[in-house]
């Protein structure tokens, strides 16, 4: 004999979903009432109620500050508002299947759409799709009703119709009706909602009972999605609908060798290993252990999730807080956005997507609910831990994007592995502020694994300093006095004016920054700027390179040169007095001095009495010497030559 059970027996999603958020609301002690039973399953309605739940049927029931459950099956728009004017804290666990229909009947209604309604008008899910319709609509069971509705109201194609199914609709059913339909109307919008895992678990069973001598049914006897699964395994083979293992003892199953198990989407995995378990003892009181493996029919049929063991799931579902996996196991795998990644930009659907196959770790495996808590974030963690210390042992420079800022440092992440640099490491001084790290992609290296540690240590400093050691080296390969470079001015002293040579610094003394006087390399550049300088001089054992700046070109005293000489009279302007004389500027950079004895054509006691700083002079150049940059003016020449003029003129009138 071989019992199989289906792969997608037991607890579907929106019914797992439904069943965690109200335990979850029981473990933080919160008052809880579902609007009916969470699902048609009297096992985990029991432990619930035993835990402090309770089960009513109408909003009127609630007390003051319950918190209030809708259960998967959705409720109509008028649920709703009755529960926002009582006030009470609301837990919706519609399934996201259910909420897609109301969301389409509702649009389409306000289209003025008719609604048609493949369903059972009785069953919840139904009356919830009904109360989005405004009263819009019309519910069939098959395609017999559905064609004695349109003969009986032939003006019915007039309207604009949309067609939507319960989300357990027998699909063998539905595609009888999509027959009576009038093909390619325009005015007919037609939707498959029938829940992809319904369908599945539809078709599985099909294929099952087909292969199968005869069919065990596990599920609630009130539950529309078991009861459609009977009806389909009957078409089959013999077929028994049980609720659990208590109802075994009365099935005759000896006669059959192949023995298929499915079960309801509101049955629990525990429920369905017990049922096995209980087949199990039954058999072996018939047969002996030559003629069946049992423990290897029980191994086939389920895959064992273990705490931390390592396991691959495929992705069903994804939704804005989780992502739901299939296991191949009886429990529903689900990873919550904060076990799928470190990276709190990202949502659910930016890492997978539906079909996906992904390695996951165990957190928890809950039988009773038929959950299990996943990690894709510690799979990912554990390859990348691989993958940081083996960056430590080869000293591989790694590239990351910073995270955040943290107390005494930055974050980034690897590979899935939070890398802290502290401050010191950062390569910033020590002043200045992190946050402008932020966002920004940076080198590092790993100092420290994350062995028992939540993180590893990495530093920035180290590569840039391994990168400056590289520059410096292949500087001093081609350096040589008068090669030229362009550079930017990392900072400034009272001194002079440090420039990036590409790795390596040199400085540019302040006197090789202008030809004309400064007080400081301010006042001819800034940090930042870029420069063209030559080497001037180098010391390589001391790491000196001296700069310069100023092009012979540029020297004011070459211009002199070749613009003035003895004998010319220029406009100058006085920058300085001294007691011996004053200082007058020719051009930028030159300057001359007017002695006190050429202020005048008069003895001059004090230079001030005669010129003021600022005051523009005519004077005659009466001196150049260029080996000392000296010129000599004067104003008492002009004079003198003006007197001279006038004797001359005198004698040519006499």
């Amino acid at each position: 004999m071989k019992l199989t059970v289906s792969e997608s027996a037991g607890f579907c999603f929106g019914v797992d979903r439904a069943v965690q958020m109200v335990y979850e609301a029981l473990e933080k002690h919160v008052p809880v009432a579902t609007l009916g039973p969470i699902i048609h399953n009297s096992d985990v309605v029991n432990d619930m109620v035993a835990r402090g739940a309770r089960i009513i049927h109408e909003v009127s029931e609630l007390r003051p500050d319950e918190h209030v459950v809708i259960r998967s099956h959705g409720v109509g728009r008028k649920v709703y508002e009755e529960i926002a004017g009582l006030g009470n804290p609301l837990i919706d666990a519609t399934c996201p299947f259910v909420q897609r229909i109301h969301k389409i009947v509702a649009e389409k209604t306000a289209e003025g759409y008719f609604i048609l309604i493949a369903g059972d008008e009785s069953h919840p899910e139904v009356q919830g799709i009904v109360g989005h319709c405004d009263e819009n609509y019309f519910v069939f069971k098959d395609e017999f009703v559905l064609k004695a509705y349109f003969e009986k109201n032939p003006k019915i194609f007039e309207k604009k119709l949309a067609i939507v199914a319960q989300t357990t609709y027998n699909n063998i059913i539905w595609g009888e009706c999509l027959k009576v339909l009038p093909k390619d109307d325009p005015n007919v919008a037609l939707y498959d909602t029938i829940c992809s895992a319904t369908e599945k678990r539809q078709t599985d069973t099909a294929a099952l009972a087909a292969q199968s001598d005869c069919m065990i049914v596990i599920g609630g006897k009130h539950s529309s999605n078991t009861v459609k699964l009977y009806d389909v395994s009957s078409g089959y083979c013999p077929t028994y609908h049980i609720e659990n293992a208590d109802e075994l003892n009365t099935l005759d199953l000896f006669h059959a060798e192949k023995i298929g198990i499915t079960a309801g989407a509101s049955t629990p995995a525990h429920i369905i290993k017990e049922v096995v378990t209980t087949m199990e003892d039954m058999i072996k009181n018939e047969m002996t252990e030559e003629d069946i493996d049992f423990a290897q029919a029980i191994d086939e049929t389920f895959k064992k999730l273990h705490t931390n063991a390592r396991v691959k799931g495929i992705v069903t579902d994804i939704g804005s807080t989780e992502v739901t996996v299939d296991l191949g196991a009886k429990q529903t795998g689900y990873v919550q956005l904060s076990e799928l990644t470190n990276d709190p930009t990202k949502k659910p659907s930016d890492i997978v997507s539906v079909g996906d196959e992904i390695d996951l770790i165990v957190i928890k495996v809950n039988d009773q609910d038929g959950t299990a808590a996943m990690s894709k974030k510690r799979v990912d963690e554990q390859v990348g831990i691989e993958k940081v210390i083996k960056a430590k042992e080869e000293k591989t420079v790694l590239t990351a994007v910073v995270s955040g800022v943290v107390k005494g440092g930055v974050n980034v992440y690897y590979e899935g592995v939070r890398i802290f640099i502290p401050a010191s490491q950062t390569g910033l001084p020590r002043e200045a502020s992190l946050d402008a790290m932020k966002g920004q992609e940076v080198s590092f290296v790993i100092l420290e694994e994350p062995e028992r540690r939540k993180s590893a240590v990495g530093s920035i400093k180290e590569v840039l300093r391994k990168e400056k050691e590289a520059a410096k080296t292949k500087f001093w390969e081609t350096a040589e006095i008068g090669k030229e470079y362009e550079g930017e001015v990392k900072s400034l002293t009272s001194y002079g004016a440090f420039v990036d040579l590409g790795g390596i610094d040199g400085m540019v003394h302040i006197s090789e920054l202008s030809w004309n006087r400064i007080k400081h390399p301010s006042q001819v550049v800034a940090v930042g700027d870029v420069l063209k300088v030559y080497i001037k001089d180098l010391d390589q054992e001391n790491d000196r390179i001296s700069l310069g700046y100023k092009r012979t070109e540029d020297n004011p005293w070459e211009k002199f040169k070749a613009n003035y000489e003895v004998g010319d009279v220029v406009t100058a302007k006085v920058v300085s007095i001294t007691s011996f004389g004053a200082f007058a500027q020719i051009i930028d950079g030159v300057d001359g001095l007017i002695h006190i004895s050429q202020l005048a054509d008069r003895r001059v006691e004090n230079v001030k009495d005669v010129v003021s700083v600022g005051d523009e002079v005519q004077v005659k150049i009466t001196g150049i010497d260029l080996d000392n940059n000296r010129i000599s003016l004067s104003i008492r020449a002009l004079l003198d030559d003006a007197d001279v003029e006038d004797e001359d003129e005198a004698e040519d009138e006499e």
